[in-house]
């Protein structure tokens, strides 16, 4: 199998990385979403700027803002935003799974008016799909869009949704049909966020920022137009934009993963322990070889995926895959750096005895949001076992 890349895909690689050095600073951590106003102002600027070159959605069709990329394309795209950390936490999910799902299921009004917003940088979008008594069985959600003349009347809740207090729009699932099964029963609603009604309360995280919430639909009312496909067909749309959102993540994921890997033999390389360096420690050795070996399996996992992608082949169970591998990786880069860093590797960037920037005290509690965000490992290992090995359900 040859794994390289066209001489014209390699000269874009090369414009975005020199690109990227330019306008991401050296001494930027990134983080996983924009979380306070100062970073998420800078983010929204690079985005901003990132649209101006048309590389904000490379893989979509040029007259919806994209590059009409090729899914190569669209993979170094991600693999070079991923390790160089580019701050894109405002449009990581309208251009990697919210735009595509329209872009499948949308009318051509509701692609005119979404896509490209998106790809100007324009506009931010949340995902409303889990509630507080409904994750990973998410089909037995409650919340209720009722019919009433041309528009659709919204109650319940969401929770968990990611940038709430600070998007524009929203996709939505919420039961249409109460007396259907609960898979078939469900519809795909694209929701203005500054429809009267919506009441977005924020949650801190462990991290003490802020960046979920739960939100509050008390008699939102919608236009029949904001149905994203057929009404009870949103089972089947969330189940693709999901499809989406696993295999947009884990490109850059695994890029990430690979820089941490990177800054973590670059520190052991200059930091000597009784006059030897850290790299002459048989245990870090190991443990970063390890690391190493699980990075390049988890890259050539997703090559698979996009491989499969440009033979327009189905590919939900190696997305399944991809999405289980290379989460779980990024949980192991961060246990190794504290590990290796010590007790310095828990103190956060502003303190002085850090190490790199307190990055790896910031992935360490960020690294098990990637492994549940998206579906979490069991719901995973499930996918592969049902679609991928044809195991009965228990």
């Amino acid at each position: 199998m040859d794994f390289r890349f066209s001489p014209e895909e390699e000269a874009f690689r090369q414009e975005l990385r020199v690109w990227l050095k330019d306008n991401v600073p050296a001494d930027w951590e990134g983080t996983f979403l924009e979380e306070d106003d100062e970073t998420w102002r800078f983010g929204r600027t690079f985005v901003k700027k990132l649209a101006q070159k048309g590389w904000a959605a490379p893989s979509w069709p040029r007259e919806y803002g994209g590059m009409d990329a090729s899914p190569a394309l669209q993979l170094l795209y991600n693999e070079e935003i991923g390790y160089h950390r580019a701050p894109i936490g405002s449009i990581v999910q309208a251009v990697g799974y919210i735009g595509p799902s329209i872009l499948s299921f949308g009318t051509e009004e509701q692609k005119q008016q979404h896509l490209p917003p998106i790809a100007a940088g324009e506009i931010v979008w949340c995902q409303g799909f889990s509630e507080p008594g409904s994750g990973s069985d998410l089909a037995s959600l409650q919340t209720r869009a009722v019919r009433d003349g041309d528009d659709y009347v919204i109650n319940g809740d969401k929770i968990w949704t990611s940038n709430a207090h600070r998007s524009d729009w929203c996709i939505l699932l919420a039961r249409t049909d109460p007396e259907a099964r609960k898979h078939r029963g469900i519809s795909f609603f694209l929701v203005d966020m500054k429809t009267p009604g919506i009441n977005v309360q924020p949650i801190v995280n462990m991290a003490g920022v802020h960046s979920f919430n739960q939100v509050f639909f008390e008699d939102v009312r919608v236009p029949s137009s904001a149905l994203l496909g057929q009404e009870n067909q949103g089972w089947y749309i969330a189940a693709m934009t999901l499809d989406f959102e696993r295999s947009s993540l884990v490109a850059a994921g695994v890029s990430m993963a690979k820089r941490g890997l990177d800054d973590l033999v670059g520190y052991c390389r200059e930091t000597r322990v009784d006059g030897e360096s850290l790299l002459d420690n048989p245990l870090v050795r190991h443990k970063l070889a390890e690391i190493a070996i699980e990075t390049e399996v988890g890259k050539y996992m997703v090559y698979r995926v996009v491989s499969q992608q440009a033979r327009k082949e189905p590919g939900s169970t190696e997305a399944a895959v991809c999405k289980l591998y290379n989460t779980e990786i990024a949980v192991r880069v961060a246990n190794a750096g504290i590990q290796i860093l010590g007790l310095h590797g828990q103190l956060h960037g502003d303190s002085k005895g850090a190490r790199l920037r307190g990055s790896f005290a910031k992935s360490y509690l960020y690294a098990i949001a990637m492994v549940v965000g998206g579906g979490s490992s069991e719901i995973q290992r499930n996918i592969i076992a049902m679609r991928g090995l044809a195991l009965p359900r228990a």
